[in-house]
């Protein structure tokens, strides 16, 4: 599908023809330095209740330094699509990097949760911009014959660095402070920053672009306000939410609404903040759409095996993040070989059996019960890992490499955004339903970790439905048509 045609011309700063770039050094250190930065997204998980007992907090007000951090990465990433047409590579590498080595330092010294929660919202703004960042370079300077290798490679980054985050945080926690999960990682956000500046050079390029500050008000409020409203559905169905859910979810909303309309507007006149004509290419919309649902189930298993292990079978944060740790290992070494796999098959090969693995693991994990066997929860634990990572590589290049590169911006900002929706709905998902479900069994009279038991079968039944659903939706996907070449020529490196 060609979009390219439909689209008006756009204003570039720079009329001189392109110029042959050597990408593989800055794809790289992109590679390493957005993989640091993501981690950082699940690293708390297992950390909160040891946060909980050294700073006096409650469980509620412990999860907004997740919270925070997803508030931020919602109300930021939806200007990245601006930020990335307007400035060149190497400026926004060097402010990503620059904010995120600030807020680590804020969070490592930090002497209470105030000071903690402000390093996780600075550290966010950093986060929020490298993966966008990460997506356009590679679409920009990469030949689409060889997206499929590379983007296997970025899936590493956005499926592995979030999965292995609890692994992290629980070898820490078992021998050190919390604060050496900053400390630790600080010295390598430095030497990433320090490459930078000496490495990356602006291999894409920069056009004129409008900054419309009504649509970054009405992003904010939408974005903003469906992350907190759904990050708090499992606070408020334990009795903790600091507001009512519908507020947030219905001001998020009707914004969200606004926000779509006004960017309809004004994409017209190529004025838009996030251009919406991304959409028009059906692969992109398909692929969005099950990128958001394997995002949802990753997220949400990734909130709730934690809760299992450690509310149910009283496992400690070592063992428990032991146990995460071959889920994550078999994502990231089976990536490149899904991307070169889908530059030889293309996507649909690879994402119908890799959902439906997906479904069945997550079907496994309804049997998940007080007495369940280790080895039973890893081995259900790798599959959906497994199922996932042959799903995130082929639907993100199909997404992403369908669209012409004037929009690569625009559907790089739009994907990050939605991953996080997703994020955020899976964990909502997963842990209302687990409180529900648990507080109902305990109304009639059933134990704190058989009721615990119960939501967690409730939670994983419903996520394997959606997963079921999906694979419905994975038999429609197509190879993407490219709609031009990449506006830099490519030397092989």
């Amino acid at each position: 599908m060609t979009l390219e045609k439909n689209l008006p011309p756009l204003s570039s700063e720079d009329p001189r023809p392109p110029r042959a770039v050597r990408p593989g050094t800055v794809i790289a250190l992109l590679v390493v330095s957005a993989f640091v930065v993501i981690l950082n997204e699940t690293i708390m998980s297992v950390a909160l209740p040891r946060l909980m007992e050294d700073l006096g907090i409650t469980a509620a007000t412990a999860q907004w330094l997740t919270t925070g951090f997803l508030l931020t990465m919602a109300i930021v990433i939806p200007l990245t699509g601006y930020l990335l047409a307007r400035f060149p590579l190497r400026s926004l590498y060097l402010t990503a990097m620059s904010l995120f080595t600030v807020g680590t330092l804020i969070a490592a010294l930090s002497p209470g949760f105030e000071v903690l929660l402000l390093g996780r919202i600075v550290q966010a703004s950093g986060t929020a911009i490298m993966m966008p960042l990460l997506f356009t370079t590679v679409l920009t300077i990469v030949a689409p014959e060889r997206r499929g290798r590379m983007m296997g490679v970025i899936s590493i980054v956005i499926a592995v660095a979030p999965a292995i985050g609890p692994t992290v945080s629980g070898i820490i926690l078992s021998v050190l402070d919390w604060r050496w999960m900053f400390w630790l990682v600080l010295p390598i956000a430095v030497v990433a920053l320090t490459l930078g500046a000496l490495w990356v050079r602006n291999v894409t390029e920069t056009r004129a672009a409008s900054f419309d500050i009504l649509s970054v008000i009405l992003s904010a409020l939408g974005f903003g306000g469906l992350i907190f409203g759904l990050s708090s559905i499992g606070e408020a169905a334990s009795g903790h939410a600091p507001v009512p859910v519908w507020i947030p979810i219905t001001i998020g909303a009707v914004s969200v609404v606004a926000f779509v309309l006004r960017q309809i507007r004004l994409q017209r006149t190529d004025s838009a903040l996030l251009d919406l004509r991304t959409f028009r290419s059906r692969p992109f919309a398909l692929a969005t759409v099950l990128v958001a649902v394997v995002f949802s189930a990753l997220f949400g298993s990734l909130i709730l095996l934690p809760l299992y292990l450690q509310q149910v079978l009283g496992l400690d944060t070592l063992t428990v993040g032991l146990m995460l740790l071959p889920g994550g290992i078999v994502m990231g070494v089976i990536a490149p070989v899904v991307g070169a796999l889908f530059d030889r098959f293309g996507p649909r090969p690879l994402v119908l059996p890799g959902m439906i693995v997906a479904a069945a693991a997550l079907w496994g994990m309804t049997t998940f019960d007080v007495g369940t066997p280790i080895a039973w929860i890893i081995t259900v634990h790798v599959a959906l890992n497994l199922g996932l990572g042959f799903v995130f590589t082929p639907l993100l290049t199909s997404a992403l490499g369908s669209l012409p590169p004037t929009l690569y911006s625009y559907g790089s900002a739009t994907v990050s955004t939605l991953q996080q929706l997703a994020g955020a709905a899976g964990t909502a998902l997963f842990v209302t339903l687990m409180s529900v479900t648990a507080a109902a069994a305990t109304s009639e009279g059933a134990n704190p970790v058989a009721a615990t038991a119960d939501g967690v079968h409730a939670a994983f039944f419903v996520g394997a439905i959606v997963a079921s659903a999906a694979v419905i939706l994975a038999a429609f996907v197509r190879n993407p048509t490219v709609d031009a070449t990449a506006p830099v020529e490519v030397v092989a490196h």
